[in-house]
C-alpha cells in the first residue's frame, strides 16, 4: 500500500523545525543531510558555510507516517511559505490528542481550539510557530460500534 509522506519546506529553519517536531513526537531521525553533504562535482556547487548548513533532507517518522522536509535551495534563494497545505493527525486517545495540539501549538496561532464537534469528533486546528497548519483529530466512539 502507498504511504503518504507530508514533505514540509522551510527557508534556512528546517532543523531548529525538525527537532521541535522530535521534541514532540519523540523518535529518531533516521537521516539527516545537510546541501554540504552532497558532492563537490565542479565549483558550481560551492555555497557559503551557511547556506552549506541547511537541511537538504531530513525525515522522522511518527507512527506509521514519516514526516519528512527540507530547507529551500540557496541557489534558488528562500520560497514563499503558503496556506496550502495542512498535516492532519489522527491520534488514539483524548489525551494523546490534547498532547500533541499543546506541543505543537506552542508558540503558534491556535485557529480551533480542542473541542467537541458535531461530526462526533475531538477536533482542534492551528498553525505552529513555523506557519506549518496542523488539524488533530480523535475519533470518538459510538456506543454501538
Amino acid at each position: 500500500m502507498a504511504a503518504i509522506n507530508p514533505y514540509l519546506l522551510f527557508n534556512g529553519n528546517c532543523e531548529e523545525a525538525f527537532l521541535f517536531y522530535k521534541s514532540v513526537f519523540g523518535g529518531e531521525f533516521p537521516y539527516i543531510g545537510k546541501f554540504k553533504d552532497i558532492p563537490e562535482e565542479d565549483d558550481s556547487n560551492k555555497m557559503s558555510e551557511e547556506d552549506g548548513n541547511r537541511i537538504m533532507h531530513v525525515s522522522l517518522p511518527i507512527g506509521n507516517t514519516v514526516l519528512m522536509g527540507s530547507d529551500s535551495h540557496p541557489k534558488f534563494g528562500d520560497l514563499r511559505i503558503g496556506d496550502n497545505f495542512s498535516i492532519s493527525i489522527n491520534t488514539e486517545s483524548r489525551e494523546e490528542a490534547d498532547h500533541i495540539f499543546n506541543g505543537l501549538s506552542a508558540g503558534g496561532q491556535i485557529e480551533m481550539p480542542m473541542n467537541d464537534t458535531f461530526w462526533g469528533a475531538y477536533f482542534g486546528m492551528f498553525k505552529d510557530k513555523f506557519g506549518v497548519g496542523w488539524m488533530v483529530n480523535f475519533d470518538e466512539k459510538q456506543p454501538n460500534e
